[in-house]
Order: structure tokens, then sequence, then C-alpha cells
């Protein structure tokens, strides 16, 4: 577990001017440092340490083994490091097979520097980040699943009002200003939406209350 204030990323994306530009854009930023860069999965499985890292960006079209399949031998052996996926990949079956496999976010790599930096410090404090399109794709899929479980009626009308602007792509911040609130406020309701229904992130929540 990470004790400082230092986000560990490390990047596994065969692309070298992305994977490059990912790097000086981590290594260049307060609070962020990119430990590990891997041009496949199969570098990756055989290189990077669990307890040297806090964030891991996927990328999914890798050669030989993806990074979908990459995640499923990795995320056993690392369980306390979160994995976001940064793909081009905004298909049904890309995110409901990178999500089902362990991937606490999903984010484009059309997605701007700013962006994907809020969505680091995102995943590493416990959120879901995911692309507009991404968490859009996400409440359809699970909406096509059925009707409201009875674990919503656990949460109250401003908490099923959060979880559901989480389910568009909102950040934290992005909620706090539309429902006037702080965002110590909204990360609070978070909190008490996960402890209710006793889940880690928003698509476990959403699974939950839609399924």
């Amino acid at each position: 577990m990470n004790t400082n204030q230092i986000i560990r990323v490390s990047i596994v994306e065969d692309i070298r001017e992305i994977r490059e530009a990912l790097r000086v854009l981590i290594n260049g930023s307060e609070g962020f440092e990119c430990r590990h860069v891997f041009p496949d999965a199969e570098d990756a499985i055989d290189n990077m340490p669990a307890d040297d890292v806090d964030v891991v960006l996927m990328d999914i079209s890798l050669p030989r083994m993806d990074g979908i399949e990459c995640m499923k031998i990795l995320k056993p052996a690392m369980p306390d490091v979160q994995f976001m996926i940064c793909t081009v990949h905004d298909d049904d079956d890309h995110v409901f097979n990178g999500l089902k496999t362990g991937a606490a976010g999903y984010i484009l790599k059309r997605t701007s520097p700013a962006q994907i930096l809020e969505a680091i410090s995102d995943i590493y404090a416990g959120g879901s980040p995911m692309s507009s399109e991404i968490a859009r794709r996400v409440v359809a899929m699970i909406r096509k699943q059925g009707t409201p479980s009875p674990e919503a009626e656990l949460l109250t009308e401003r908490e099923n009002e959060i979880l559901d602007l989480l389910s568009q792509g909102y950040l934290y911040k992005e909620i706090a200003t539309h429902l006037f609130i702080s965002k110590l406020t909204v990360k609070k309701h978070i909190h008490n939406i996960y402890e209710k229904l006793q889940v880690q992130n928003r698509v476990e929540a959403l699974n939950k209350v839609r399924r």
C-alpha cells in the first residue's frame, strides 16, 4: 500500500508515441510518478512489481495477448492495484469485458491530459472514472438487464441522485457543482452508497441497483 502522496502509475501500451506521451504527462505533473512502462502484456506480466504501483493504465489492443487477458492474470496477483483501461475501443463488448475482468475505470485515449490525471486521482481515491461516452454505454447495458432491485430502496433520494450522476460520467467536483453541495459532501454520500450496497465502485453499485 502506498503510504506517501505520490500516485505510482504503470503503463501498458504498445504504441511508443502514446506510451511516451503518457509517461511525460504523468512525470511532469505534481503528485504523480510513472514507475514503469510496458510495450505488451507479456512484458507487464513478467516484470510489473505488485508492490511498486498504485494505478495501471491498460490498453486493450496489444500485440499477441490483449489487455483484457492481461488483466485476468495480473488482477488476482495485485488485488490492491487499481486498473484503468485507456483505449480507443468504446463498443459494448470491450466495455463489458473490460469492466467484468476487474477494471475500475475506463477512459478513451482522446481524453484530455487534465482529465486523464483527474481520472488517475479519482481511481486511486476509490472512484470509478469513465469517459462520458463509456458511462452512457454502461447505464444502457445495465438498464437492459431489468428494473431496479430492492437494493435501490436502501438509498436516500439524494444518494440515488448522486449514483445516477456517477453513472453519467460526472466527476466528484462536477456533482458538487451540479447539486450545489461541497465535494466533501459528495464523497460522504458516495461512501454511504458503497457501504449500504456493500460494493467498492460505481459499476458494482449500478449493477446492484438495476440488476
